[in-house]
Parts: C-alpha cells; sequence; structure tokens
C-alpha cells in the first residue's frame, strides 16, 4: 500500500510537470517562431537487483507509475505573416538561418533583424550576426562598414530610342545627365538641325553643356529612314571635365516623316554619382543586398540556410533560437535548395501552437492527476483502516 502512494505521487509529479508544459505552449501562442513541445509520458517499472530497487522506462519489473517523457519539439512551419520591414526574414522550408554568436552557431527560423554600430546585421535585442556563406560553404558574418558608400562612374554611352521625323527642321534633347570620374553631375543638352541640302537626310548633332558652352558638333546621317552605320555611334569630349561621352543611335533610332513631331529620346544613360547606403535587404534569390542613393545595388552573399541531419536534437532557447543540443551533422546551404526551401523577406513565421490539441491535452492531464490523487487518497485510507485493526477483537 505505501508503494502505491509512491506510485500516485509519481502521477502527481508527471502530471504537474505536463501541466507546465502545455502552459508554456499556449502562454507562447503569439511568439514569432515558437515551437510547441509534445506532451507525453512513460511508465517506469522498478527492478530488485544487487545494487537495490531502480527505476527504468522499459525493464522487468513491477510498474512504479509514470513520468513525463522527453519534451520532444513539433518542428511543423507556421503561418508566414506579412511585414513592412525589409529585414524581417523567414524560411519557408525546413531550413535553420544560422546565427554566430562569437564562434557559436545558433539557428533561427525567422526574426526581425537590424544592423548594429558595428555595420553587422544582428537579430534584435540580441548580439547574434546573421550569416552569409562564404567562397567554401562556410557561414561567416560580414560588416558593412567598408560598404557604406558606393564609387561613382564616369558616364561613358548615351544610347537614344524612338524617330527623328524627317520633315522637322529642328530638335532638342535637353537634361542629359552625365557624370564624370569624381561624381560630378553635368547637364548636356544635344540640339538637332536638319541639313538644308535637297535630298539629303542628314542631322548636326551640337552638344552643349548647362552653361551653354559648346562640347562639339558632329554629323548624324540616315539612309531610308535608317540610321548610317558609320555615323551611328558619336564620340564628344568635354575636355573641362575630362569625360567623353558615345551618343550611340544604333539600337532602333529611325528618322521617317511625322511631320514636325520627333519622338526621339534618350533611353538610357550608364554612370552614376557617389552613393550613400539607404537600406539593406534580401533578394529573391535569398543574398545579401545593400542599396545605395544613386540606385546602384551590392550583393554581399547568400544567406546561410542549415540543414540538419537529426532536426530532433535541437533545443529551444530565448528569443526564437535554437541550439544543438548533441553534436550532429549539419550543412550549410543557399536558398532555394530543396533540402532548406527559401528565404522569405517582409514574413515573419509564426508560433506553429496548436490551441485545441493544447486545450485537449490540459483535459487529460487534469483527468490524469485527479486520478492519481485518487490512488494516493484511497492508499492512505487503506493504511487508516489498517491501523485500526489493532486493539479491536
Amino acid at each position: 500500500m505505501f508503494g502505491a502512494i509512491y506510485t500516485g505521487l509519481s502521477g502527481l509529479n508527471a502530471y504537474s510537470r505536463g501541466l507546465q508544459q502545455v502552459s508554456n505552449n499556449v502562454t507562447n501562442l503569439n511568439t514569432t517562431g515558437f515551437k510547441g513541445a509534445m506532451v507525453t509520458f512513460q511508465n517506469l517499472y522498478g527492478a530488485r537487483g544487487s545494487g537495490g530497487l531502480s527505476y527504468t522506462a522499459n525493464g522487468d519489473g513491477a510498474g512504479n507509475g509514470v513520468s513525463l517523457g522527453e519534451p520532444g519539439l513539433n518542428l511543423k512551419q507556421g503561418e508566414l505573416r506579412t511585414t513592412e520591414r525589409d529585414l524581417d526574414l523567414a524560411v519557408d522550408g525546413n531550413g535553420f538561418l544560422v546565427l554566430l554568436d562569437g564562434d557559436k552557431k545558433l539557428y533561427a527560423r525567422t526574426g526581425s533583424f537590424e544592423v548594429d554600430p558595428s555595420g553587422f546585421v544582428v537579430l534584435s535585442g540580441t548580439s547574434y550576426r546573421l550569416a552569409t556563406l562564404d567562397a567554401s560553404n562556410h557561414p561567416v558574418s560580414l560588416s558593412l562598414d567598408a560598404r557604406r558608400t558606393n564609387a561613382p562612374k564616369a558616364t561613358t554611352s548615351i544610347s537614344f530610342s524612338d524617330n527623328l521625323s524627317s520633315s522637322a527642321k529642328t530638335f532638342t534633347v535637353s537634361d542629359l545627365k552625365v557624370y564624370d570620374a569624381a561624381g560630378g553631375a553635368h547637364a548636356w543638352r544635344a540640339t538637332f538641325t536638319k541639313d538644308a541640302t535637297a535630298g539629303t537626310n542628314a542631322w548636326t548633332v551640337a552638344v552643349t553643356d548647362d552653361k551653354g558652352t559648346a562640347i562639339g558638333s558632329k554629323t548624324l546621317s540616315f539612309t531610308n529612314g535608317i540610321v548610317d552605320a558609320a555615323t551611328a555611334k558619336l564620340d564628344f569630349t568635354d575636355t573641362a571635365s575630362s569625360l567623353t561621352v558615345t551618343l550611340d543611335f544604333s539600337r532602333g533610332v529611325t528618322s521617317f516623316s511625322g511631320g514636325d513631331v520627333s519622338t526621339l529620346r534618350s533611353a538610357k544613360i550608364d554612370g552614376y554619382t557617389t552613393g550613400a547606403i539607404t537600406g539593406v535587404s534580401v533578394d529573391t534569390t535569398g543574398h545579401l543586398q545593400v542599396s545605395y542613393s544613386n540606385g546602384q545595388k551590392d550583393d554581399l552573399g547568400a544567406l546561410a540556410l542549415s540543414d540538419f541531419r537529426s532536426p530532433g536534437a535541437l533545443e529551444q532557447r530565448g528569443s526564437g533560437v535554437f541550439a544543438q543540443s548533441q553534436p550532429g551533422a549539419v550543412d550549410y546551404l543557399a536558398s532555394s535548395d530543396p533540402r532548406v526551401g527559401e528565404v522569405r523577406t517582409k514574413r515573419l513565421e509564426a508560433s506553429n501552437v496548436d490551441l485545441s490539441q493544447q486545450f485537449g491535452d490540459l483535459i487529460l492531464i487534469q483527468r490524469g492527476f485527479q486520478a492519481s490523487s485518487q490512488v494516493v487518497s484511497v492508499s492512505n485510507d487503506m493504511i487508516q483502516q489498517l491501523f485500526g485493526i489493532r486493539g479491536q477483537g
């Protein structure tokens, strides 16, 4: 009968711990990236040997109650919810983002990231650095400090498109913004004047700067409305800024009659000024990317995603972070690999806790606790009755 009391107490202890586990799941219903723990119980057996009574989960001997099983994580993916931040990241698949804490590696399914004062992308509220893959596919952290600005590039070409009406006498394309090697901006103007010679379709192209200073003039010719190859690319040099730019008419420029209306325009001007960093994001291929004020972007490499041979060995910690509880094989891969899935930007993964399942477990735990308490109560009553036998007769 005393053994029955201890057996009942094991149930009270196990179900109390089970209640704690369920309460942790329920209270983290709205915690980003949280993975619910599965509540299981296992029976205990006692075996008497030379060392006394020992308890095992599956051995020979009399039953000696119950214990709470190991809290295995439910790694099922939660709902991916849309946000407005470029560095709100989630993994659509089985992979984990890799975080570096000094020499230690941690893992996360999702998280809000930010750039810290040292230029590293870190999980908000922590010092855990988001890792990218190096040339050997090893996770490394990198600082944005060396990429705060983007060097300028001098303009070398202005491409034109559409029609320069052969019936017109003059036409001007203004605000051709070009850049010198130091990133200085210059506004050019190209004026097209029709050759008055009958039967010809030739134009004098005169280029001036924003102060009206002449940069140069050249001839642009057409045959049957199609630009002559010999004049399709005209070079103009601004000696004051040491800038040479090619005016390219070879890509679809025509000269057919359109009355006095010309639609000729600059389709593309290369070159840009110095750029300051304006944002950090992740593109559709899972690469970390820096954007600059001059419209340029810099690829910092693919985010590192981890694939575990034994994901059950992961241990859940605070801030939505996981760690390996025991050594195991890990592969580090880039986004879009079918083993890890894809990195989604402006997404956060919600908790995967199933509230209906938790309420069902709660009822079962409550009933189990009641039943175990009844075992203790009945055993105590029987012992009291046994003690009352003395003196009776």
